[in-house]
C-alpha cells in the first residue's frame, strides 16, 4: 500500500462559506449605517460582531479572515469617504491589525473559559473580542497619532490621552455589552441548528 500524505487546506468549504457570509454582513452593516449605535458622545459599532461569531463557530483562522475583511473595508471606506479621523484609519496598524486580532482573542477566550454554561463562554469571548477592537484601534490612535487626533478634535495635545481613553471607556462598555448579547443569541441558535 502506498503511503499517501494528507493534503490539508487552509479552510474547509463550510469555513470559507462562513467567512464570506459574515464578511458580507460586516460590510453591509458599515455601508448601510446599521452597524453604528448612536451614543451621546460618539457612535458605538457592532461591525466587529460577525468577526467574533466566525471565530467561535469556525476557529481563529476564519475569525481572523473576517477581521481582515472588516479592517480592509474600514481602510477603503476612509479612502473613499474621508472624515475627521481618516488620517489615522489610512494606516493598517489602526484600521486592519486590531480587527484581525479580534478573531484570535475571541476564539481563545471562548476556549479558555471553562464551565458548563455555554452562554457564559460565548459572552466572555464576545466581550474580549469587542474590547480587542476598542483597545486596539484607540490604543493605536493614541500611540501613533495623539497630537494629530488632538488637533483634529480641536483640543489641547495634553488632553488627547484623556479624550481617547474617555471614548474607549464610553464606547468600549456599550460595544462589549451589545456584542455579548448579539453573539450569544446568534451562536447559540447556530449551534442548536447544527445539532
Amino acid at each position: 500500500m502506498e503511503n499517501r500524505s494528507k493534503q490539508t487546506s487552509f479552510l474547509g468549504v463550510r469555513q470559507i462559506t462562513t467567512v464570506g457570509m459574515l464578511s458580507a454582513i460586516s460590510i453591509i452593516l458599515g455601508v448601510s449605517g446599521y452597524g453604528f449605535i448612536p451614543l451621546p458622545l460618539a457612535k458605538a459599532t457592532i461591525m466587529h460582531v460577525p468577526v467574533i461569531i466566525g471565530a467561535i463557530l469556525e476557529g481563529p483562522k476564519a475569525g481572523m479572515l473576517i477581521g481582515l475583511m472588516f479592517g480592509g473595508f474600514s481602510l477603503i471606506q476612509n479612502i473613499i469617504s474621508p472624515n475627521l479621523l481618516s488620517f489615522a484609519f489610512l494606516n493598517p496598524l489602526v484600521s486592519v491589525l486590531p480587527r484581525v486580532l479580534i478573531g484570535l482573542t475571541a476564539y481563545y477566550a471562548y476556549k479558555l473559559v471553562k464551565g458548563r454554561n455555554e452562554g457564559t463562554r460565548i459572552a466572555a469571548a464576545a466581550v474580549v473580542g469587542s474590547l480587542t477592537n476598542t483597545a486596539g484601534v484607540l490604543g493605536m490612535i493614541y500611540l501613533l497619532y495623539a497630537a494629530q487626533y488632538a488637533h483634529a478634535k480641536g483640543i489641547a495635545a495634553s488632553l488627547a490621552a484623556k479624550t481617547i481613553f474617555g471614548v474607549a471607556y464610553t464606547n468600549g462598555i456599550a460595544e462589549a455589552v451589545v456584542a455579548a448579547i448579539i453573539t450569544t443569541a446568534v451562536v447559540a441558535a447556530v449551534k442548536k441548528v447544527r445539532k
